[in-house]
């Protein structure tokens, strides 16, 4: 029985997870989820008290996702270079992809809950020790002179976080992978000449 309801919830997950991406967090309604999921409101409230339950869920399975996919491209690559540079790129790609995480770390009206921010607030410190993680080994490896490898990790995920959106909108300067060798380039090197 416990299996059938967990069952269940994933599969209201999922096809909620597409509706959320379609109309928004604000414009989905219970009823849309109940009858996308061929249930009525009263059993999608059995699995779930609210929307914002289910769009929470739909939030923290797409994060297990990046740190699933991070941890499968990187976990195998010793330079960490490399690893730095494997999860930059894979991490703007899968954020780009996920439309309900992007909305929930960037929209100002999903701020006004408290799940969203503590969705944030966790997502940033499990993404600054990742980034950190791989600095120090760059250190103890003789890759990375850096002082103090949680400060460099704080800068590259807020330039991270600063450059999505003209990453993912924006394509004059080139196709993704260009914007993304260019954004790996000035993180690693910057700008002044040695």
């Amino acid at each position: 029985m416990l299996v059938q309801h967990e069952e269940a919830r994933l599969k209201i997950i999922e096809i909620a997870r597409g509706i959320f991406s379609h109309f928004g967090f604000k414009k989905t309604t219970m009823e849309e989820i109940a009858q996308a999921t061929r249930k009525g409101k009263s059993s999608i409230y059995y699995y779930f008290n609210s929307k914002e339950d289910i769009f929470k869920a739909v939030v923290e399975k797409e994060a297990e996702e990046i740190q699933s996919e991070l941890y499968k491209k990187i976990s195998g690559v010793e330079d960490p270079v490399e690893r730095l540079k494997i999860y930059i790129t894979v991490r703007m790609r899968k954020i780009n992809k996920l439309t309900n995480i992007y909305s929930a770390l960037k929209s100002d009206y999903l701020s006004q809950f408290e799940f969203i921010e503590e969705i944030r607030k966790s997502y940033d410190r499990d993404e600054v020790k990742a980034v950190a993680g791989i600095i120090q080994d760059g250190i103890e490896k003789g890759k990375f002179t850096v002082d103090d490898p949680n400060l460099s990790a704080i800068a590259i995920v807020t330039a991270m976080k600063g450059l999505e959106i003209p990453i993912f909108v924006s394509k004059e300067h080139g196709n993704f992978e260009v914007r993304m060798n260019n954004l790996i380039n000035f993180l690693f090197y910057g700008i002044v000449k040695r």
